[in-house]
């Protein structure tokens, strides 16, 4: 049985009580790209999802527009920052869960839930150790030679169909991107200004969706917060969006939205307790969404000792409970679970949990991975020309 605990970390709860869950199947970031890509279908058939409006349907082209790390609440507290993108049209929709980078991305190529493509975290276990899935490092050093990145994801992106995705020239050839992303027709940009060129000239070609990538919201966010630095670079998002607007042909859309939003984190990480520690054979996931794996027989005591220790902060969950309310859009198969631990302590306050093996986490301000409505809430927003 594990001792007491010290409660660490701030003392007030987060105003949130219940997690704020994906919406799979209805209005989660998994239905986006399936209803684009058949968008066509839908408005004939009448089967349209209540968050893709008729004029965006029937558009013989679509430009989906994807900011990484801008949240629907984000976007709501700065509207005279971003004119252009808070007058479009639409409403929020949900990230996944966790809602990081890896998994979201994912989910919207492929249209599949974390359960369902397998992509089910930032770190993963894997081949002995935790796979850093957007560096795919172990240990700090190249892990394709022992996780294969082809056949990491169960679900081929975009349907099967390659759209040109206009993204960062560095992406190509990675270990995260060939997980996600292989066969992509990749159209790289070096410098922001280059994104709107490579656009257009995909749309010149005639493609029916052109899928472009920008990631520079997330970053600011990471190093800097939600202050003033935030607030430059989503003025200068909003200056994109209104780019891509004028260089659209009649009658095409765009569509922008993102991947997860964000919460500050000023407080230094809350570091487990070291007779916690000692019962869990290992960390994963990060800071907001911290996976512990437990050696058979101690998950209950690990539970109960997390949940009166560190309830106050965070949503604790065995994996089953995890799975059984939805978090992952169903139950991974058997070899996919194995890449998850057995507790989940979800941040609901603004903390984050720290893995000793993990060090660089310590550096970030603004974060992401949990449940709260400021991390799940994306913007879904559309023009017709």
């Amino acid at each position: 049985m594990l001792g007491p605990m010290q409660r660490p970390g701030p003392a007030a709860l987060a105003a949130e009580h219940a997690p704020c869950l994906p919406a799979y199947g209805d209005h989660s970031l998994a239905d986006l790209v399936p209803a684009l890509l058949d968008r066509a279908r839908h408005l004939a058939e009448g089967t349209l999802p209540a968050f893709l409006a008729a004029p965006v349907a029937a558009a013989p082209q679509v430009v989906l527009l994807v900011l990484d790390g801008l949240g629907e609440q984000q976007l709501a507290e700065r509207p005279a920052l971003a004119p252009v993108l808070s007058a479009l049209d639409g409403s929020p929709l949900t990230s996944v869960a966790p809602s990081t980078t890896a998994s979201a991305l994912t989910s919207l190529a492929t249209g599949a839930t974390p359960a369902e493509h397998g992509v089910l975290g930032y770190r993963l276990r894997a081949a002995a150790g935790v796979l850093n899935v957007l560096r795919w490092t172990l240990d700090g050093a190249d892990a394709r030679g022992l996780v294969p990145p082809h056949g990491f994801c169960r679900r081929p992106p975009f349907l099967g169909r390659r759209p040109p995705v206009v993204a960062r020239a560095e992406f190509a050839g990675t270990g995260f991107t060939e997980a996600y992303l292989p066969g992509a027709d990749l159209r790289g940009w070096r410098v922001p200004s280059s994104i709107a060129v490579e656009v257009r000239r995909a749309l010149a070609e005639g493609v029916p969706l052109v899928y472009a990538y920008y990631d520079g919201v997330d970053k600011i966010a990471h190093e800097t917060g939600l202050g003033e630095h935030y607030d430059a670079e989503l003025a200068a998002v909003d200056r994109l969006v209104g780019d891509l607007l004028d260089l659209l042909p009649p009658g095409a859309a765009l569509v922008v939205t993102a991947d997860h939003g964000q919460v500050e984190v000023r407080d230094e990480p809350v570091r487990l307790a070291p007779d916690l520690l000692d019962a869990v054979g290992l960390l994963s996931g990060e800071g907001r969404f911290r996976w512990l794996h437990v050696p058979p027989g101690a998950v209950d005591d690990v539970v109960a000792a997390c949940r009166e220790a560190y309830g106050h902060l965070a949503w604790v969950r065995t994996r089953e409970e995890v799975v059984a309310e939805g978090w992952l859009g169903g139950r991974p198969a058997d070899d996919l679970f194995e890449r998850i631990g057995d507790v989940a302590l979800a941040a609901r306050a603004p903390v984050a949990f720290f893995d000793p093996a993990d060090t660089g986490e310590l550096r970030l301000v603004a974060r992401h991975g949990s449940l709260t409505p400021a991390e799940m809430l994306v913007p879904l927003r559309t023009a017709v020309r």
